[in-house]
């Protein structure tokens, strides 16, 4: 499984910086995404922040009551080209601690994209917006909203047990974890620790490894009780998912999920294609020696991170069912506008999605496969993940129509750092507010 740790940093602590603002505040009217159903960045003219230094009035109607001064009148200065974000990534990067992509929309327009460093050294293909990075945990809300799809159309409840749709469970796995449990992250569960030397050789192989997996998962407390970072929480969803469709969860999703939404450079990409495709990036891993090596080129080298000991993210050839996939900066961007104009789900599934389930801390709480949380008076919808030479973070900012992402592919600690800068230029908040500890 992808971790969810960086650089130390446990599950709790991720899930508040990494943020996703529940819709319980979103059902109040406000909309998921300020931007218009079928706009792209940089689709219309006057899309650079210079060309509307104010938003139109027929824009902040609806949500006046809301906004925060910072965010009022067009775009913050610090989120603008040349702002403090933007210094701030530049910076990192000329000191060789980032490499990858960030990216700035406000309500469909782009207003800051960047790009730094090498995708594939070897090849010496450069990071661009083209670019699909892996995504580890940030991808895991793919599988809530394709539960959620089935839901709608009245296929699966969220009700269900685990025991409805799979077989081969323990009586109490099976009999007494909700759907709506394992989504929520409150399943109870716990799951066998993984071999992080293991490469797999085939699609097949990994299907097969974590279906048996998720089997062996253990109910060690109530169901409704926050779960440690169960891995069965994401993969057992995903085999119902698979169950109910008739379809792997990888096709599934690529086909109802990433080409609805437009996401034409987004996929689940195996370990060769990551070999060979040119629009891939690479991960670039730290070994305990300081040198950094391509992961999936040197499949015998493992991390040295105290929180990823062992790992390589180019040993799973595929990624697990209901985790990680590949995705470009504006394919995230296309994600984030299909959650607010129903193409990817009706409104009120959406805000099922984002809703506020469990408290994490005092601004902080648990959404379906995601955190939310609230920062300088307005909440924040976002997943973040880590592996070796790996990092992805998408955040949307519903109040006020902004959504930011960040991708990279090189060791760094960086992330945690960016997607608190990220929220501050867009909120006027301070880094890392509400995370909620833990």
């Amino acid at each position: 499984m992808d971790s969810d740790s960086l650089g130390g940093i446990g599950r709790r602590r991720l899930l508040g910086w990494s943020g996703l603002a529940a819709a319980g505040a979103v059902a109040a009217g406000a909309p998921l995404v300020g931007g218009r159903s079928g706009e792209r960045p940089g689709d219309r003219p006057g899309d650079r922040p210079e060309d509307r230094p104010e938003d139109r009035p027929e824009d902040r109607l609806g949500d006046r009551q809301h906004r925060p001064a910072a965010t009022g009148t067009g775009v913050p200065p610090d989120a603008r080209p040349g702002g403090a974000y933007d210094r701030y990534v530049a910076k990192l990067a000329a000191e060789g601690r980032f490499s990858g992509v960030v990216l700035l929309s406000h309500r469909g327009r782009t207003v800051l994209s960047r790009s730094y460093g090498m995708a594939d050294r070897e090849k010496g293909i450069r990071n661009h917006e083209g670019i699909a990075f892996s995504l580890s945990s940030a991808g895991k809300p793919f599988g809530a909203v394709a539960i959620l799809q089935l839901v709608q159309q009245g296929k699966v409840k969220l009700s269900d047990t685990v025991g409805t749709h799979l077989k081969g469970y323990a009586r109490d796995v099976a009999d007494q974890v909700t759907i709506h449990h394992l989504l929520s992250g409150a399943s109870g569960l716990n799951t066998p620790e993984e071999d992080p030397q293991r490469i797999f050789r085939s699609r097949e192989e990994v299907h097969a490894f974590y279906e048996q997996w998720a089997r062996k998962a253990k109910l060690v407390a109530a169901p409704g009780t926050p779960t440690e970072h169960a891995g069965a929480d994401v993969v057992i969803p995903a085999l119902i998912v698979e169950a109910v469709t008739g379809r792997t969860y990888w096709d599934y999703v690529e086909e109802n999920i990433f080409r609805r939404c437009g996401m034409t450079g987004s996929a689940f990409r195996t370990r060769p294609q990551w070999l060979t495709d040119a629009h891939l990036a690479h991960p670039y891993m730290r070994l305990a020696d300081g040198s950094v090596v391509d992961a999936v080129r040197n499949l015998g080298k493992s991390s040295s991170n105290r929180s990823t000991p062992g790992k390589n993210p180019g040993r799973g050839f595929i990624d697990v069912p209901g985790d990680g996939g590949f995705a470009t900066a504006p394919d995230l961007i296309r994600f984030a506008h299909a959650l607010s104009d129903g193409t990817v789900l009706e409104r009120p599934y959406a805000e099922v999605l984002t809703a506020a389930k469990l408290p994490h801390g005092p601004q902080s709480f648990g959404a379906y496969h995601m955190p939310v949380r609230i920062v300088g008076g307005q909440w924040v919808h976002g997943r973040a993940g880590a592996n070796p030479g790996v990092g992805a973070s998408w955040n949307i900012y519903p109040y006020t129509g902004w959504v930011g992402v960040i991708l990279s592919n090189t060791d760094g600690g960086t992330l945690q750092e960016l997607t608190g800068r990220e929220t501050q230029a867009v909120t006027g908040g301070t880094p890392g507010g509400g995370d909620g500890g833990g």
